[in-house]
């Protein structure tokens, strides 16, 4: 699994041109599955990303967590996270699930993700046509894959 990890003042999806969610203070999260990943994955990535000392203490100092901080989670699957560029200009997408694989790991983490966090996840729609939008709070952004964890 592929994360993009934002820390942001505010996020919301449209999907097919309906809200679908919305935060204020949290982590804008866009997750790209591939066929490699379980639910070994998902335990191990959603304690990483709930737990990151990302949030700013009394001091201003990056050192509170998701978890400590009482922020929301937005959720977002994207496939094109897995986009292969090495030949040519026209990205590959070859590593990415197909749905039938991704959906019920997407849905497994939403669950993990909300166990962890203690509270509902709002996320995208699979599959569908979204906009997403966010102020992102630093900038932060941090990038995870659970195939090559740094």
């Amino acid at each position: 699994m592929r994360a993009v990890i934002q820390r942001v003042s505010q996020a919301s999806v449209i999907a097919d041109g309906v809200p679908t969610g919305s935060i204020g203070k949290g982590l804008m999260i866009l997750l790209g599955i591939e066929d490699a990943d379980n639910t070994e994955d998902i335990e191990w990535l959603s304690a990483k990303m709930i737990n990151l000392r990302i949030f700013n203490d009394a001091e201003g100092i990056m050192n509170v967590s998701l978890k400590d901080d009482g922020g929301d989670i937005l959720l977002v699957s994207q496939f094109t996270l897995h986009a292969s560029t090495k030949k040519g200009n026209r990205p590959s997408y070859i590593k990415a699930s197909k749905p039938e694989v991704a959906i019920p790991l997407y849905e497994k983490m939403i669950a993990r993700l909300a166990a962890d966090l203690g509270k509902p996840i709002f996320t995208g729609r699979f599959g569908a046509d979204m906009q997403v939008s966010l102020i992102n709070d630093g900038p932060v952004t941090i990038v995870i894959d659970t195939q090559n964890k740094e």
